[in-house]
């Protein structure tokens, strides 16, 4: 047998695991990521010639195929999300990313300087690559599927997806303020690149990024529903992998005009929704980013386990391993329940709320993107990785196994309340 007849087989058995293994862990304190995490690295354990994926080495495969992965699990996040945008209906996610986020890196880049002894540039950078959250990797704590209701969803459930489906796009203005930091040090001129990174990088790239997403989604949602020609009205043909040329429309016409992709498809997919909200050809869509971005990331973290075996824990210092532990126990739960305060959530949906903010594979991708743009985090890179490859592992584990009774409690205590008068 050939090693391509291995990878075949491999290929195949992760298919049909990624269709059976949900199913199996389904109500139970366990999740899929979990599960092939694991097999990752027991595969890597196994005394034959099995090839694993080095991120330092493989860096530009590791980012693109990450990248694919952020941007359908954002199509499909934005298409799920039944209730529409609005200051006071997503109040909590406003406040988890204009509170919370910012909160968030500071904290966590002032524990990497203090912890690792790392310059501010290597500090700030691991603090905006561990920023994103992502509720994809433990499915009781995402909204579920489109549906006619646009208040069915609890506060919670909205607020982790919302959050997750903008935070992964805001993140990148610190990953390049890190990157202009690093070179105007390495240049002597450490000032010089606020105001350009305030104007361009945060203001103006993020700006495109939410017209682009607008724009698209509202043509879109024009062809899509309204067209007079049936060829163009696509929502009378229910076919699924449209939803695939709407993520690469939306994300490359974002990315050729300077903007942020990962927003841009964001509010794409909830321009679409807006288009037509109770049409069931969401459904059709959702249903097809979810079974692409349930293959994708079951790869990922396939190969992340095995790297973990085989790199990235030997690589891992116990102030690395402390900072991981700070981030997902203390630093995400305590700005998260501060950015949380006002709201009208009961304080037992602001805590969880506050405690969920799941790491995963946007950081991932950050880490690849930034290693691969400027040269200046070389010498930190297979440190860097091994932080944020444990810190997601440590996300998965524990919020993989405590998100499906606490969910099931928080549900029954929603259910069992008496009405407001």
């Amino acid at each position: 047998m050939t090693l391509s007849d291995a990878v075949y087989l491999a290929v195949g058995v992760g298919a049909l695991g990624a269709a059976v293994v949900p199913r199996l862990v389904f109500r139970q304190p366990l999740s899929m990521p979990m599960v092939f995490l694991a097999a990752g690295a027991l595969v890597a354990l196994l005394p034959v010639p099995i090839p694993v994926v080095d991120p330092v080495r493989d860096r530009l495969w590791v980012e693109h195929a990450t990248e694919l992965c952020v941007i359908v699990s954002l199509m499909g996040a934005g298409l799920a999300v039944n209730r529409p945008v609005g200051l006071r209906r997503w109040a909590a996610s406003w406040r988890l990313l204009g509170i919370g986020m910012p909160l968030t890196i500071a904290a966590t880049a002032v524990a990497a300087a203090l912890l690792l002894e790392w310059p501010a540039a290597a500090a700030l950078l691991l603090a905006a690559i561990l920023s994103p959250t992502d509720p994809v990797l433990a499915a009781e704590v995402r909204v579920g599927e489109p549906t006619d209701a646009q208040d069915d969803e609890d506060e919670v459930r909205l607020a982790l997806t919302a959050e997750a489906g903008m935070n992964d796009g805001l993140a990148f203005p610190f990953v390049l303020a890190a990157l202009a930091l690093a070179a105007a040090v390495a240049d002597g001129s450490p000032a010089d690149w606020i105001g350009h990174w305030f104007l361009v990088d945060l203001l103006a790239r993020a700006g495109i990024g939410i017209a682009v997403g607008l724009v698209t989604g509202r043509l879109l949602g024009l062809m899509f529903f309204r067209a007079r020609p049936s060829a163009l009205r696509l929502s009378e043909h229910m076919e699924g992998f449209v939803a695939i040329g709407a993520t690469f429309v939306a994300y490359g016409a974002a990315e050729l005009l300077y903007g942020y992709g990962f927003l841009a498809v964001f509010v794409t997919a909830c321009t679409i929704r807006a288009a037509e909200r109770d049409h069931g050809y969401h459904q059709v869509l959702h249903e097809f980013t979810e079974q692409i971005e349930r293959l994708l990331t079951v790869f990922l973290l396939f190969l992340l386990g095995g790297y973990l075996v085989e790199h990235g824990l030997a690589e891992l210092t116990w102030q690395g391993a402390v900072l991981g532990v700070l981030l997902v126990l203390v630093v995400r739960p305590v700005v998260g329940w501060a950015g949380l305060l006002g709201t009208a959530a009961p304080p037992r949906e602001r805590l969880v709320t506050a405690v969920f903010g799941i790491r995963g594979i946007g950081s991932l991708f950050y880490l690849a993107y930034a290693l691969g743009h400027g040269g200046h985090f070389d010498g930190l890179a297979e440190q860097l990785w091994s932080v944020v490859a444990f810190t997601v592992l440590l996300s998965v584990v524990l919020h993989g196994v405590t998100a499906t009774p606490v969910i099931r409690r928080l549900d029954r205590l929603r259910a069992s309340a008496p009405e407001p008068p």
